[in-house]
């Protein structure tokens, strides 16, 4: 995975790329060169880029990740207090708890906004269940509620639905 180290080198060959491409540019009018305007139009789009890089060069890309943890799907995100996660009917409880401590962690972002009533962001674990051929149903296995103001220091409480992991289908031998 590339890194935010990556993204600086990347920046500054895309940095010098583009003030190479303004010498031409400016030659390109002191000459009078009937691809002059092409020319200013490839810099304003490396300008373009370089910024984008010099953005992805500051922001960490970098997941969470926490020993134990399974892989998950996102299924429903409302983009501030509430996420829905999917997960396989195989999970252990203490798979769940990493699982949901890791999708907490990986949802945290302070472009969420709270209420003053729920300043929570809440992340439930679901899996599906088939009791008959052509049923399906969903079962809610737990959730992880952490605060939506730091990422630092920030407690999570885990919830596990205890009750719902019978109904899920016992591994044969």
């Amino acid at each position: 995975m590339l890194t935010t180290a990556n993204f600086l080198q990347y920046t500054q060959w895309s940095g010098i790329a583009t003030l190479v491409f303004a010498a031409i540019a400016v030659l390109a009018f002191i000459l009078k060169w009937g691809i002059r305007f092409r020319v200013v139009g490839a810099t304003g789009f490396m300008l373009v880029v370089t910024a984008g890089l010099f953005g992805l060069s500051i922001v960490p890309l970098s997941r969470a990740v926490i020993p134990g943890a399974v892989r998950y799907t996102l299924v429903y995100d409302n983009g501030t207090t509430q996420a829905v996660i999917a997960t396989s009917p195989k999970i252990t409880p203490t798979q769940l708890e990493a699982t949901l401590r890791q999708a907490a962690s990986n949802l945290f972002s302070s472009g969420r906004s709270g209420t003053r009533v729920d300043d929570k962001l809440t992340v439930r674990a679901r899996t599906i269940v088939h009791p008959e051929p052509g049923i399906s149903v969903p079962v809610y296995l737990g959730d992880v509620k952490r605060s939506l103001v730091s990422r630092q220091n920030s407690p999570m409480t885990v919830e596990i639905y205890k009750d719902n992991f019978a109904q899920l289908p016992k591994p044969t031998a």
